[in-house]
């Protein structure tokens, strides 16, 4: 067998909003080295039937040749890990993917059970003073609480029906997942896991002869306590324009009548009817802005994983928002080697579906730096592939929508740019990309 793969081939299956993908070493011969990274969704398009993650799980079991080197689960997000769940009966595609053997299961440290829940770091570390770990079990908790009240009669009353389904979107993203994650616990149990931190090693090296792997991320809270905060704006960063303040209602064509759109709330006294509305609409504001805030904490769990193969650089940062990036890019001891390194990538996996707070504009630069004269003609394109599904995720009014348009124009623009979407009316389950290894 040769020493370092002849080349590498990526395997992008569509799952609607979600993230799959089958990353491929071509050794001399007949040896192939297979990578899963993340196996889920939240939403199928319509032209997927019933049983479409099974027919994936058993594409992945074709064309691995019944072997997985390693399961990746990026974090824990149901558009991330659902599909590794398994059925009492066999015969879910968690149990297909398990019947692959792998050799080994990454995860980010917040997923090691033997963490304490008071943890700020992995196991090895000192004792913890801070509680993230166990603060992801009160938000999966609070989760499961958001689906019931979205799902209570009266809901789209109650809370608005924009609003309710908002909350049941990312409510069943950020529940447990138990089935999947036991399931990813036990393929663990029967290889090897390793829960990774920033600058950790990971045991896939000596895996993937030739292959080099650097964890950006996540970053543990003693490396960097900010981890624990979310921005929601920075106009330095975010793909986003800030939206008008004071921006004018539309008026009103004709005559009708007064507060036509006011919802009718019957079994209240007239002269409380105003303030329950009222009372109403802010509790499921707050309800949201919440729910909303454990999204983006669980994000920032995420692994951000850069493959190194002669070469050639690959970089799969799940669903990593702006503080995971941060401390990569700029706060971390060895920043400026990790931006040398991320100025040399040519295979990007849109973070978080290409919304706007996943691919932080310092980054995007450093992709097209000085040195750099590349674009989609050029003879080093850099090639950027995002699994998203439009209307599932903000709202363009906000300039929230995923995935963010003024970031896909600019991928459009200078990359080979594919994207999941373009498979809903070919009727394919996947597209394949290949590359060859460069010394």
């Amino acid at each position: 067998m040769a020493k370092t793969p002849h080349t590498v081939r990526l395997r992008t299956y569509q799952v609607g909003f979600g993230d799959c993908f089958l990353l491929s070493f071509m050794y001399s011969g007949d040896d192939a080295r297979h990578v899963l990274i993340d196996f889920g969704t939240t939403a199928l398009p319509d032209c997927c039937s019933d049983g479409h993650m099974v027919r994936v799980a058993e594409d992945i079991r074709s064309v691995t040749g019944g072997k997985l080197t390693a399961v990746i689960a990026t974090h824990r997000h149901q558009d991330h890990v659902s599909g590794f769940a398994g059925q009492r009966d066999g015969g879910g595609s968690g149990d297909i993917i398990r019947s692959l053997e792998p050799d080994l299961v990454v995860q980010p440290w917040t997923e090691d059970p033997k963490a304490a829940r008071t943890s700020s770091g992995p196991v090895t570390a000192a004792t913890a003073d801070s509680a993230l770990v166990g603060a992801l079990d009160h938000m999966h908790a609070l989760s499961e609480l958001v689906l019931l009240e979205a799902g209570r009669p009266g809901a789209d009353l109650r809370l608005g029906p924009q609003v309710r389904q908002q909350l049941s979107f990312l409510g069943q993203d950020n529940i447990q997942n138990r089935a999947a994650v036991e399931n990813l616990m036990a393929m663990g149990k029967a290889g090897r896991a390793e829960y990774l931190y920033y600058g950790a090693k990971s045991a896939l090296e000596g895996l993937l002869p030739g292959v080099k792997l650097r964890v950006l991320g996540p970053p543990t809270l003693r490396q960097y306590p900010k981890i624990k905060r979310q921005r929601s704006r920075d106009e330095e960063q975010f793909w986003h324009l800030q939206a008008l303040a004071g921006r004018a209602a539309a008026a009103e064509i004709g005559t009708p009548r007064l507060f036509p759109n006011a919802a009718v709330i019957e079994g209240k006294p007239a002269n409380t009817r105003w303030l329950v509305r009222r009372l109403q609409d802010s509790s499921a504001q707050q309800l949201l802005s919440i729910v909303r805030a454990l999204d983006r904490a669980m994000n920032n769990t995420s692994l951000i994983l850069l493959f190194k193969v002669g070469a050639r650089r690959m970089l799969f940062p799940g669903d990593a928002q702006i503080e995971n990036w941060l401390y990569a890019l700029e706060e971390a001891p060895d920043a400026e080697a990790n931006r040398a390194e991320l100025a040399a990538v040519d295979v990007y996996k849109i973070g978080h579906h290409g919304s706007l707070n996943a691919t932080p504009k310092s980054l995007w630069s450093l992709f097209f730096g000085s040195h750099h004269k590349r674009g989609p003609k050029s003879r080093q394109p850099l090639s950027t592939v995002c699994s998203t599904m439009d209307g599932k995720h903000g709202h363009e009014a906000s300039r929230t929508e995923v995935p963010r348009q003024t970031l896909v124009k600019e991928l459009e623009e200078r990359s080979d740019y594919f994207t999941t979407q373009s498979l809903t009316s070919k009727g394919k389950i996947f597209r394949d990309f290949k590359w060859k290894v460069a010394g």
